[in-house]
């Protein structure tokens, strides 16, 4: 057997059915695609929901229900490894107080979303001081055997008419 003469099974490969062949083959004139009208158009398909231009059921009908997500609290993660390779390549000083504006301004974090969250994955060597939000209970051991400190801020944002 070589290349050249290998072949699909029989019947796997089914051949498009050929329209507009004449009136005998039974898919001449319109295809198969009854007389005018949108659907008989290239081009033409609609999508689900659509009525025409009239104002559609689903926005017809009131909202109901509550979706929580819209009030869930999303922090801005760091991992305690990712601190100790910042220090290492020299974008952050041992001496610093790290907290969401310094990240910020070394550019690892671009949105302060509801605040800094430290997670305790990699090592972590050096002896740092950092203010955050919240943090895993494996970060806050690591940064205590690292012998530095782990302020936890309250998260809670200020109301703009406070």
């Amino acid at each position: 057997m070589k290349l050249n003469e290998i072949n699909d099974n029989k019947g796997a490969r089914k051949s498009g059915l050929r329209v507009g062949r004449g009136i005998g083959s039974g898919k001449g004139k319109t295809c198969g695609r009854g007389h005018k009208g949108q659907k008989s158009r290239s081009g033409g398909n609609i999508r689900p929901g659509f009525e025409g231009g009239q104002n559609p059921l689903y926005q017809r009908l009131p909202m109901r229900g509550f979706n929580n997500s819209n009030f869930r609290t999303e922090y801005t993660t760091v991992n305690v490894g990712d601190l100790q390779r910042m220090i290492e390549d020299g974008r952050l000083k041992e001496s610093d107080t790290i907290s969401m504006e310094t990240l910020q301004a070394v550019g690892l974090s671009k949105k302060a979303k509801d605040g800094l969250k430290i997670l305790g994955n990699g090592e972590l060597k050096a002896k740092l001081s950092i203010e955050a939000v919240a943090a895993s209970k494996s970060a806050q051991e690591k940064v205590k055997k690292a012998g530095g400190s782990l302020t936890i801020l309250d998260g809670k944002k200020e109301s703009a008419d406070a």
